[in-house]
């Protein structure tokens, strides 16, 4: 018998129908022996339709009270997938944040877990009953509903299953694992067996939409295997301990005949490069650039500074999520008497394309190879950041695909087979 985290996204609860395929998938865990509990994202859309309703209410609105309206949807969701898992035979009930309890720290709308009482819990498994848990949410000091921010309830999933000491956390969502890059764009991308935590954490911060960057995070820490597994295929689809879906594990798990120099390419059209020109070459100068941007809690990513010569000044070149750019220009705005700069200048026609692999920490001429091949296809890289196992570069946005697909054949991570 095993104890399995099973986590549904709002696609996979979008509707009565979706609900009810959803009961009959973990009515076969449970035949199976299976202890299981569930954690459940909204409906497709109800999140945003919530959120709008507290902006519509009050620009202004209490925090405290959006996140008590924007926690409704994985609370409906959840009472509904008891009920069909009731209907179909199941024992089943569901537990809301408060219930378990799961207790998070106060950040509001962006609440981080810190405990879960699984007491109550565990009583209620041993029973043979399913525990249906909302996702998103959690309940901080003052006893008040906290939320965890978007894409929530992947990081409840996984802070479940490491409380419950789960065997694994099978993430079902609209895709069937993890592709070497989007398949959309090159049809020739391979769905992988195992990726390691590092490089999904990696792939996640850079643009890779198939796990939340936090809940990945959580599971290196937590050493939690999760598993990326498809809602949407047939009733009589394999078992999910024996569906080909994609493992996120620890390195020691991944053999050495497993093991590529990439694991695979990301791609994020949500950068803005933002320039500031003629800044005074002198100490404290970029402190002065980036230290109010990080008092108004805008993440930086690249960072490019030209080296100065005679002029006295040097040019700074940085990237923001798109989102943030109008904030970001107005910080800068009004520090433009400290900073000393004489132009400020932004593009949000930019991409960034990254590169991913644990095999590059035993390997030179990783990032040679990318900058070779856009070279070769006339893409002209405007930025480049680094890690020990992943490189990004910023390019312009319309070279984004054609980027993707020559970096994909360049590291041989093509199938043999198009998809």
């Amino acid at each position: 018998m095993a104890r399995i985290v099973m986590k549904f996204g709002g696609t996979s609860m979008a509707g009565i129908e979706r609900i009810r395929s959803v009961a009959a998938r973990i009515k076969r865990e449970v035949e199976a022996g299976n202890q299981v509990a569930v954690v459940v994202s909204a409906m497709a859309g109800e999140t945003d339709r919530l959120v709008n309703f507290c902006r519509e209410a009050s620009s202004l609105y209490d925090p405290h009270e959006y996140d008590v309206v924007v926690s409704a949807g994985e609370q409906i969701t959840s009472g509904l997938l008891a009920i069909a898992l009731q209907a179909v035979g199941v024992p089943a009930r569901s537990w809301l944040g408060w219930q378990l309890p799961i207790r998070t720290s106060d950040g509001h709308g962006s609440a981080r877990i810190a405990e879960i009482d699984t007491t109550a819990l565990n009583k209620s498994l041993a029973q043979g009953e399913v525990a249906v848990i909302p996702g998103f949410q959690g309940l901080a000091a003052g006893e008040r509903v906290t939320t965890l921010g978007r894409g929530g309830s992947d990081t409840s999933a996984v802070a479940m299953a490491a409380a419950m000491k789960a065997d694994r956390c099978d993430i079902y969502t609209d895709v069937d694992g993890v592709y070497t890059t989007d398949p959309r764009i090159v049809p020739r991308a391979r769905k992988l067996k195992r990726v390691t935590y590092e490089e999904m954490l990696e792939l996640a911060s850079v643009g890779a939409k198939v796990l939340q960057t936090r809940s990945v995070g959580l599971a290196m820490k937590e050493k939690v295997r999760v598993q990326v597994l498809s809602s949407f295929t047939d009733d009589d689809a394999p078992m999910a301990d024996t569906l080909p879906g994609t493992m996120i594990v620890g390195e020691e798990e991944i053999d050495d005949m497993e093991r590529q120099l990439i694991t695979g390419i990301a791609h994020d059209k949500n950068e803005a490069k933002i320039t500031l020109t003629s800044v005074p070459d002198r100490p404290g100068a970029v402190a002065s650039i980036f230290t109010p941007l990080a008092d108004a809690n805008i993440n930086v990513d690249m960072i490019v500074q030209n080296v100065a010569h005679s002029t006295g000044s040097t040019d700074v070149t940085f990237t923001v999520p798109s989102a943030d750019l109008a904030r970001s220009l107005e910080v800068l705005g009004n520090a433009k008497g400290d900073i000393g700069y004489v132009e400020l200048v932004h593009d949000t026609r930019v991409a960034k394309i990254s590169i991913v692999g644990v095999g590059m920490r035993s390997h030179a001429g990783v990032a040679a190879t990318m900058f070779k091949t856009l070279g070769e296809r006339g893409i002209n890289i405007q930025a480049i950041t680094t890690s020990e196992i992943k490189v990004s570069v910023l390019i312009e946005e319309d070279y984004t695909e054609l980027a993707v697909r020559v970096l994909h054949t360049a590291y041989g991570l093509d199938a043999e087979d198009a998809a």
